[in-house]
């Protein structure tokens, strides 16, 4: 229905398969500089924690090199000259030190838990209120399971790089700074030794990191495309055995599936080859250090403390650049999923009330559509020169082929979309210039498809009008022709629903669906295709309940059904986007055009 770009979770059916909505499309990550500095503004709300932090990782690290500097007098003073009780004080010390150390990793690790998971909540509250505040063509035209993807997979993603990898990339980066500080001040000469093989380190790992990074992105974006299609599958199961489609279904899926793999093969292979390369060169690396050290000291006179130090931090230099390689998985999945929750986070929200928007209050129900035209797309006019006029307590009812541009019309009222030109008002009043809540307040919707919440039936009426009490619910229930199956269920109107209502007929849960509505008071009511999924003998029932709810409301109707619409006080004929005719039944039935065709088709 609408046009607009969706995300980036389209992607292409096989061949032999019908098409749907999406198909992957390898795309270049965003800046990754943009994507830290966005995750730092939301671990900087909790400064007071991080300083904590800060301070807790200076002093595990200083303990850290401080234990392994302390080889050196404890060799040259204690071993050498063989001083007993002062090796065995400096033992102590050397305890104490780790001591203090693993008390300050102790509290570091628990403490850096605590920020990542409040930095996540907030995280996910934002990415949930953000969805909130997206208009209806966004969900319209993005894979819901996609958009669950970004809910479940990247938030985790993110979620177990701020709980380890990024108390490891600093860890690993001060360590390294303070390896080679104590490392020139020992032997400068030595340290210039160590460090010949570093730039061939950088720059395998610029490379792989390079080659690397686009594989994360497409990974996610292929396990969104995994995501979407099983959450597809699942909801539309019954037709999918209906139509025999289980096959073609897992193959589909299978292809899928085979994308996901490649992806995350050539992503996981990139990054993985980083840790064993590195491994080898710091070898490599030691060994030489631990060469041109020894003739250091035969020659040079380095003290056997010094080079023994020296050495340890030769070995301890290679172990920071492996932790952030080992670390380096976690954190390109982390900011390639980090790029998925911002790209929702930058989607534009549904346009602001206008400065000076007005509250309908005791509103009638006059409702005016005036020279309206509208698109989804600003090249493609769906609806053109759209002319209604619904007065109090009216029933108007649409009609026309499928696609005419019937529930366009209706998705306009609330302000679901904004049309390009002409106005619609209530009252008189332009909806562009009304408080959207507000206007939404005023109307009651039953759509064609329902949709029923993980709660009671009473819950589920009620969300309608959370203020109802038990007994607005029950007379609407009564009303809407609902209250005679609902007191039929094990435990009545407290009976729990689950799976969308699964454990009703479609037509009970419409009804529930028709009863939300009349238990909202609505000054306007709109039903769209209300009765499409209830037999005739319901329809019958509930007629009368509905026509009591359109008694004194200003009454929409949408129906393919055309006798559910004889009594209407004006019927539009839609055909592509324009109202053809008008009238009442009889008249329209006298002039035997559009409507008396599809009137008498449906009986012939």
């Amino acid at each position: 229905m609408n046009e607009q770009t969706p995300i980036n979770n389209t992607r292409t059916a096989p061949a032999g398969l019908p098409s749907r909505r999406g198909h992957i499309s390898v795309e270049k990550p965003k800046n990754a500089k943009r994507v830290i500095l966005r995750l730092w503004k939301y671990l900087s709300r909790q400064k007071m924690l991080l300083l904590l932090i800060l301070a807790l990782l200076l002093i595990n690290i200083a303990t850290t090199l401080l234990g392994s500097y302390f080889l050196r007098p404890i060799i040259n003073q204690y071993i050498i000259p063989r001083n007993v009780p002062g090796l065995i004080r400096m033992i102590f010390v050397l305890l104490g030190i780790y001591i203090v150390g693993a008390a300050a990793g102790i509290w570091l690790n628990r403490l850096m838990i605590v920020v990542a998971q409040k930095t996540i909540n907030i995280l996910r509250a934002d990415l949930f209120s953000k969805l909130q505040s997206l208009p209806l063509k966004f969900f319209d035209s993005n894979n819901h399971g996609d958009l669950m993807s970004r809910f479940t997979n990247d938030v985790d993603n993110v979620s177990d790089s701020l709980n380890t990898s990024v108390l490891q990339l600093f860890t690993s980066t001060i360590t390294l700074l303070g390896i080679m500080a104590l490392m020139i001040y020992i032997s400068p000469l030595l340290t210039l030794v160590t460090l010949i093989i570093v730039p061939l380190m950088l720059w395998i790992a610029s490379a792989i990191i390079k080659k690397s990074k686009g594989y994360f992105t497409t990974q996610q974006n292929a396990l969104g495309a995994v995501d979407g299609y099983v959450e597809e599958i699942i909801t539309g199961q019954k037709v999918v055995k209906v139509f025999c489609y289980e096959d073609s279904a897992a193959m589909e899926f299978e292809k899928l599936n085979y994308d996901l793999r490649d992806k995350a093969t050539q992503a996981q292979l990139y990054s993985g080859v980083m840790q064993p390369i590195i491994q080898n060169l710091n070898t490599i690396n030691f060994a030489l250090t631990a060469t041109v050290g020894g003739l250091l000291a035969i020659f040079r006179g380095l003290d056997l403390g010094g080079l023994a130090a020296f050495l340890q931090y030769s070995r301890q230099f290679g172990r920071p650049v492996n932790e952030i390689s080992s670390q380096y998985n976690s954190l390109q999945a982390a900011l390639a999923g980090a790029e998925r929750i911002f790209q929702i986070m930058d989607e534009v929200p549904e346009v602001a009330d206008t400065a000076g928007a007005v509250r309908l209050i005791n509103i009638k129900g006059d409702v005016e559509f005036k020279a309206v035209t509208f698109g989804y797309d600003a090249g493609k006019v769906v609806l053109k020169n759209i002319n209604i006029q619904a007065k109090v307590g009216q029933k108007i009812a649409l009609v026309g082929s499928t696609g005419a541009g019937k529930t366009t019309i209706m998705n306009l009222l609330p302000r679901f979309y904004d049309i390009q030109s002409g106005v619609i008002s209530i009252d008189g009043i332009d909806i562009k210039n009304v408080q959207r809540n507000s206007l939404r307040e005023t109307l009651a919707i039953v759509l064609q498809d329902t949709h029923l919440f993980t709660a009671t039936v009473m819950e589920n009426i009620r969300y309608g009008r959370l203020a109802a009490t038990d007994q607005d619910v029950i007379a609407a229930a009564v009303l809407a022709g609902a209250d005679s199956f609902i007191q039929r269920l094990p435990n009545g109107y407290h009976t729990l629903l689950h799976n969308d209502g699964g454990n009703l007929s479609q037509g009970q849960r419409q009804l529930l669906n028709i009863a939300r509505s009349t238990v909202a008071r609505p000054s306007i009511l709109i039903l769209d295709e209300a009765t499409s999924s209830i037999d005739t003998r319901t329809e019958q029932i509930i007629q009368k309940g509905m026509d009591q709810l359109m008694k004194n409301r200003t009454s929409f109707v949408i129906a393919h059904r055309l006798s559910t619409v004889r009594n209407a006080d004006e019927i539009l004929v839609l055909e592509n986007g324009e109202i053809i005719e008008r009238g009442s039944h009889q008249v329209l039935i006298a002039k035997k055009g559009r409507y008396f065709q599809l009137y008498t088709g449906q009986f012939d």
